[in-house]
C-alpha cells in the first residue's frame, strides 16, 4: 500500500465497569471488590509495533515491487489490490515509477482499539509523510495468527467520523450484519455495484445520493448508451463477490457507525455482431499487462474499498477506491 498511486482508482460502547458487592458474616465490615478494567484487542504498544513493521516491511517492497514479501504485512482487499499495482507498474511513467518507490511514513497517528473479545481486528488514522492533505484509515486483523493490514482508505478529515471511545479508551466494534435504519454495512458493497449494474433501480435505492454514488450512475447512463469501442461493442458491469468480503464498522461519537468495506465489479465490453468478422477489441497497456489479447470480448476486473456512515436516516458511502487486477 502506497499514497503515491499515480491514477485515480484507489464495538457495542463497552458497559458500566460491573462491581461485586462482599458481605462479611457477623460484626465484619462489608467491602467491595471492582472487576478489572476491560482490556482492548491489543494493547496500544502492540498496535504501535504492527504499524511500524507494516510501515517498514511495505516500504521494502514496493521498493522491488516484492509480492511474496508484501505478503507478510498485508492481506485481504488491499493485498488483491497492490499485488495487480505489482504488476501494472512497468506500465507507468517512469516519475511515477520512481514516485511510488520512494519510502514514506505514517505520521499523527491515532489507535482505534476495540475492546477484547469482539473481534482480533484494530484501527489506525494517521497521515502520511508523502500526503499531508488526507488521513488515512487503517485496518488490522489476525489472518494466520498474524497482524496484517486488510484494508486502507484515503480520504479528507472530514470524511472520517470521530469513534466513540469509552472511559478506558476502547472503540466499540459493530457486527456487519446489524442493520442500521433500512441497511447494514455488509450490505453497502452490493447496493453501491447496483448502480453499476442498473443505475441503482434495486438494491441501489437503500444508498443516499454522494458523489461516488453519482459517479457511478453516470458511468451506467454512459456505458449503456455510449457502449465501449466509439459504439462498436457493447459495456456492462456487473457485481462480484470481493477478493475478501470482510466488513469492519465501530459506533462514531455522534451514535452513527462508520464502516471500511471491500468492494467489487466487472466490466465486460462486447463487440457487437455485425462487426465480428472484421474487427476485434484490443486491449490496451493495462489491460495487456493483466493478461487480456484481441477478441470479441474483453472482461475487466476491478476489486476496491469504500468508506461510509450509517445512521438511523442515512446510509451513506462517502470515499470508495479501485484498482484494475484483472483483464481477460
Amino acid at each position: 500500500m502506497s499514497p503515491h498511486i499515480p491514477h485515480a482508482l484507489r464495538t457495542a460502547a463497552v458497559g458500566a465497569t460491573a462491581t461485586l458487592a462482599l458481605t462479611a458474616c457477623g460484626s465484619e465490615s462489608a467491602g467491595t471488590d471492582k472487576a478489572p478494567a476491560p482490556q482492548g484487542v491489543v494493547s496500544k504498544a502492540t498496535a504501535k509495533k504492527v504499524a511500524d513493521r507494516y510501515e517498514k516491511v511495505n516500504n521494502k517492497a514496493n521498493a522491488t515491487q516484492d509480492e511474496r514479501l508484501l505478503a507478510t504485512v498485508e492481506a485481504g482487499q488491499v493485498y488483491a489490490m497492490d499485488k495487480a499495482v505489482y504488476t501494472l507498474f512497468d506500465t507507468w511513467p517512469k516519475k511515477d515509477q520512481k514516485d511510488y518507490a520512494k519510502p514514506f511514513s505514517y505520521t499523527d497517528r491515532t489507535y482505534v482499539i476495540p475492546k477484547k473479545g469482539t473481534g482480533d481486528w484494530f484501527a489506525v488514522q494517521a497521515k502520511s509523510s508523502a500526503n499531508t492533505d488526507e488521513r488515512v484509515l487503517l485496518v488490522f486483523d489476525k489472518v494466520d495468527g498474524t497482524y496484517k493490514m486488510v484494508l486502507s482508505l484515503w480520504a479528507a478529515a472530514e470524511d472520517i467520523p470521530k469513534p466513540a471511545l469509552d472511559k478506558n479508551g476502547l472503540a466499540e466494534a459493530v457486527a456487519p450484519d446489524t442493520k442500521i435504519g433500512g441497511l447494514a454495512p455488509s450490505g453497502i458493497g452490493a447496493a453501491y455495484a447496483d448502480f453499476l449494474e442498473t443505475g441503482g433501480k434495486k438494491k441501489g435505492k437503500a444508498l443516499t445520493s454522494t458523489a461516488p454514488v453519482e459517479n457511478a450512475r453516470k458511468t451506467y447512463q454512459r456505458s449503456s448508451t455510449e457502449g465501449a469501442a466509439e459504439g462498436k461493442a457493447t459495456e456492462k458491469f456487473f457485481a462480484k463477490s470481493p477478493a475478501d468480503p470482510s466488513v469492519y464498522a465501530l459506533r462514531t461519537a455522534d451514535g452513527g457507525v462508520v464502516a471500511l468495506l471491500p468492494l467489487a465489479h466487472k466490466q465486460e465490453s462486447l463487440l457487437k455482431e455485425s462487426y465480428r468478422s472484421n474487427a476485434a477489441l484490443v486491449p490496451n497497456d493495462e489491460q495487456s499487462a493483466l493478461g487480456a489479447t484481441r477478441g470479441a470480448l474483453i472482461t475487466d476486473t476491478f476489486e476496491g474499498q469504500g468508506l461510509a456512515e450509517l445512521t438511523p436516516k442515512a446510509a451513506r458511502l462517502t470515499n470508495v477506491d479501485f484498482q484494475h487486477v484483472d483483464a481477460r
